[in-house]
């Protein structure tokens, strides 16, 4: 691996030769993303990567400024965030890349945690960077609830007040953590307050677990769409200048979307009743989290019965959790050899069925929990559980899958047009000593 190799830095200055003896910085940069080997191979999903990595930047300096003008107060909380769009300078514009950003880098996650599922990323040596990763899906999940609050509209108030009422489902300490989170008996001031100040601190401990994300990846090296280990010289890259340029067109791509949300449809993935202020004595028709949530809220809601001892109401909480808690498990669930579902065909399948079943429970999550509606969202997640907990074990041991390329090269030349066998072995022969 590439923690294992010599760094080839060497500083060209005499200040630069004396920091580097002191702290080794720019070496530590230049080894990571200048010279650092990446398999040749990896395609634009790849990229989503960096751009999380940016798209947590522009949450976070956003998100300061915000916090600049902001009164966490349920007396001011909502006539703060109007004042921001009216009278701050460009306070419109901060407030409409942090609401929407928070939109866009949930679209990012999701690719980069199907592409994760989709190319095996998640088997050894990668597990520990897996999980990491899972952490990181938690903390912003938390982080994005408790700034959904923060504006103080109808939806904000009467979210808080739904989800965080689940909570009292949880025998013996239930009630306990619904009154610690909420900072009393109902959502009031006191639940702003911490909410704030815990939306806030999230987004430094996201940013801190990213780190380590980082470095999980640098000591175990980056897999690719072949699923097959770098085994010479010649599978791999610079970083510098074939991700960076790839990365760098894929973050110029997601940000000309990202601002055409906020210039021209600022408010598509909000909700209207959010404009609303908060009253405590009106409850609005329906009641439905961010989007990017909607898939959780279906499986909450999808528990109708009780199971033995256990309600509907823990049932569907606990469902809800374990439909989090099974992803951190994935490694140890799938049971097959090979990683990439590129040479998995039955894989392949289930997880687009699994890719149709997540946006299906987006969908239903926002109907009303009623009729068919109920009935749809049981089946979604019975395959979604059954994907993980059943297929993937399964499937590691009756599937067939094809023939892999001897090396990330013969792969490389196979899909370029040369034929398997003998000829792209022998072209990936002299990239060996390059």
């Amino acid at each position: 691996m590439s923690s294992m190799q010599h760094s080839t830095y060497t500083p060209k200055t005499g200040l630069g030769r004396w920091f580097d003896a002191r702290m080794p910085l720019p070496r530590l940069v230049y080894d990571s993303f200048i010279a650092y080997p990446v398999p040749r191979n990896l395609n634009y999903a790849y990229t989503f990567g960096g751009i999380l990595s940016m798209m947590l930047v522009v949450q976070i300096v956003t998100g300061v400024v915000l916090a600049m003008h902001y009164g966490a107060n349920t007396e001011i909380a909502f006539n703060s965030v109007e004042k921001i769009m009216r009278d701050v300078n460009s306070g419109w514009l901060l407030r409409y890349m942090h609401a929407n950003g928070a939109s866009f880098f949930f679209i990012a996650v999701y690719v980069h945690i199907f592409r994760g599922l989709y190319y095996g990323s998640y088997k050894a040596p990668r597990e520990l960077l897996w999980i990491l990763g899972c952490i990181i899906y938690l903390l912003m999940m938390a982080t994005a609830f408790m700034g959904y609050v923060l504006p103080w509209g109808q939806m904000s108030f009467w979210g808080a007040t739904v989800i965080t009422g689940f909570f009292t489902a949880i025998p013996l300490v239930g009630e306990w953590v619904q009154q610690l989170l909420l900072g009393g008996f109902a959502v009031d001031n006191p639940t702003l307050n911490r909410f704030f100040s815990l939306h806030y601190l999230l987004p430094f401990m996201i940013a801190g677990v990213v780190v380590l994300h980082v470095w999980a990846l640098h000591v175990v090296g980056q897999n690719n769409p072949t699923g097959i280990e770098v085994k010479t010289k010649g599978d791999t890259v610079p970083f510098s200048p074939h991700a960076t340029v790839k990365d760098g067109f894929g973050m110029v791509v997601f940000l000309l979307v990202f601002a055409y949300f906020i210039f021209y449809i600022p408010n598509f993935l909000g909700h209207p009743d959010n404009y609303i202020e908060a009253d405590p004595l009106k409850t609005p028709a329906h009641i439905v989290p961010e989007w990017y949530f909607l898939p959780f809220y279906a499986i909450l809601r999808a528990i109708t019965f009780n199971i033995g001892p256990i309600d509907s109401k823990l049932g569907g909480v606990l469902a809800m959790f374990g439909a989090i808690a099974v992803l951190f498990v994935v490694p140890w669930l799938d049971t097959s050899k090979v990683r990439s579902a590129v040479y998995r065909p039955w894989f392949r399948l289930f997880f687009w069925l699994l890719v149709i079943d997540a946006i299906f429970l987006g969908w239903l999550g926002s109907r009303p929990a009623e009729g068919s509606y109920v009935a749809m969202a049981q089946v979604g997640t019975a395959y979604y559980f059954g994907f993980f907990l059943v297929l993937m074990p399964l499937l590691g041991l009756i599937e067939t899958p094809k023939r892999l390329p001897n090396s990330i090269t013969e792969a490389v030349l196979e899909k370029q047009g040369g034929k398997t066998g003998e000829a792209p072995q022998a072209a990936a022969a002299p990239a060996q000593d390059a």
